[in-house]
């Protein structure tokens, strides 16, 4: 590695100790105060106004919520560092002093209650704490640097809204697209791979329709509970038995909804699923195949008409390039001690961020950082109860502060001087020779514990 990347390194983080406070009262502030997708207005004013403080361009309401904040420092490269915004209709049961006691009105007019159950709120925190560093310490690295505060990720629509407002009006084209996740692993440890790192996704709502009947004369009807039900059971063939063993996919029913009373066969039925994929041709064969198995019990039960099917979301497959991963990586190796630097089988969780990097065709590296207690941690791997760790999603998610707030500035900011650090690129990428499939910045402990529908 140059000795420019280590003195670039140096001068950016230096002040990370005394910024930490500051920090940790944003991140406590996001979390107590989570807004849902698209409705990020109070996180994106305060996104805006620690760029603002820092000397950064700053354009608000980019796709609805999204935060652009541009710093021009001389030629050199362009770097997009992305944050995603958006907290989940979750009841908060962490008992954290800084939990959130939140409701907001989604959507279809339903007052729920919101949480950072996710940990978009420590990546807010950790843009927040990268941008301002970078900013801090200009004469350490020259070129341009675009910090994306992003709304909507938990619907798969921030991306897309924000790309659709032209983004790229904002700054030039990016050399590199970087982002990272907080996930469960042992705090402060990093990990990730290249080529594939999360899943493709699509989230679909069917219509089964049947003829409502009294419940004591079934003859009358078609019921569309029975319809349902064959259905659910007869879509669990099609990894079981339509997929190769050496073929990965995932579907998930995660609402079968029916009916209102016990003596009442309903007109019809509604069932929302999930698929997850990690190539393209199964994830056609998949949905091809559900729309078959459907239409089909549909037909064998009768019913008056064809099912109804809605596509609810979608997200990309997640790729890394390979050359910038082989760089991240290397320099994640350079700077944190090996024990904490990993490599990861791809995630079945997903995401929207690989948006970006393929609408512009430009190298894009995402990857992992540890936010549960190392303790905790390390008694659950030994009793091989990982899965029991309250994970992404969940009311208990709770990552600590602690060092999972500063590696996630760390990781940001050197991954960003691997390009903006002038010559401390061909360092990165001299060291990274013969590393490209041991890419290292994610999990490190197989697969990452999934989240639920947004991710």
């Amino acid at each position: 590695m140059e000795n420019r990347f280590r003195q670039a390194t140096g001068q950016v983080l230096a002040p990370l100790k005394e910024l930490l406070p500051a920090l940790e009262s944003l991140y406590t502030d996001v979390h107590a105060h989570p807004e849902l997708s698209m409705q990020e207005q109070r996180t994106a004013g305060l996104a805006a106004e620690r760029l603002r403080a820092a000397g950064y361009e700053v354009t608000t309401g980019v796709g609805g919520t999204g935060v652009v904040g541009v710093l021009r420092n001389g030629p050199g490269p362009t770097v997009m560092l992305r944050a995603d915004m958006d907290a989940l209709p979750v009841a908060e049961a962490t008992g954290l002093p800084y939990a959130s006691t939140v409701t907001a009105t989604d959507r279809e007019g339903r007052t729920v209650p919101v949480m950072h159950a996710c940990g978009h709120d420590m990546h807010t925190t950790w843009l927040a704490g990268a941008a301002t560093l970078l900013a801090q310490a200009r004469q350490a690295w020259s070129g341009t640097l675009a910090a994306v505060f992003q709304p909507g990720e938990e619907t798969a629509e921030g991306a897309r809204a924000m790309l659709d407002d032209g983004l790229y009006k904002y700054f030039p084209k990016p050399d590199v697209v970087l982002g990272q996740h907080v996930m469960v692993a042992s705090a402060g440890e990093v990990g990730g791979r290249t080529g594939t790192i999360t899943s493709a996704a699509d989230s679909m709502q069917i219509r089964l329709f049947g003829r409502g009947a009294h419940g004591s004369m079934p003859q009358a009807a078609i019921d569309p509970v029975v319809m349902a039900a064959a259905t659910v059971m007869r879509l669990q063939t099609i990894v079981a038995r339509e997929l190769s063993p050496n073929e990965a996919a995932v579907v998930t029913v995660g609402s079968l909804q029916a009916g209102t009373k016990e003596n009442v066969i309903p007109d019809e039925a509604v069932i929302k699923l999930n698929v997850r994929s990690y190539d393209p041709q199964v994830r056609t064969r998949v949905l091809d195949a559900i729309k078959r198995i459907v239409n089909a019990e549909a037909a064998a039960s009768g019913a008056p008409k064809p099912p109804e099917f809605t596509m609810l979301d979608s997200y990309p497959l997640g790729v890394n390039d390979g050359s910038a991963s082989a760089r991240v990586g290397a320099v994640f190796r350079d700077y944190f001690p090996p024990a904490r630097v990993h490599q990861t089988g791809p995630t079945s969780a997903s995401e929207d961020f690989g948006s970006f990097g393929q609408e512009w065709q430009v190298p894009a590296v995402f990857w992992f950082i540890g936010g549960t207690d190392p303790d905790t941690y390390a008694k659950a791997k030994a009793a091989g109860e990982v899965n029991k760790i309250p994970s992404n999603h969940s009311p208990f998610f709770a990552p600590v502060l602690h060092p999972t707030l500063e590696t996630g500035v760390e990781t940001l900011v050197t991954a960003a001087l691997a390009w903006l650090a002038g010559d401390a690129a061909a360092g990165a990428d001299k060291s990274a020779d013969g590393h490209a499939d041991e890419q290292a910045d994610a999990h490190g402990h197989g697969h990452a514990h999934g989240h639920a529908h947004g991710h």
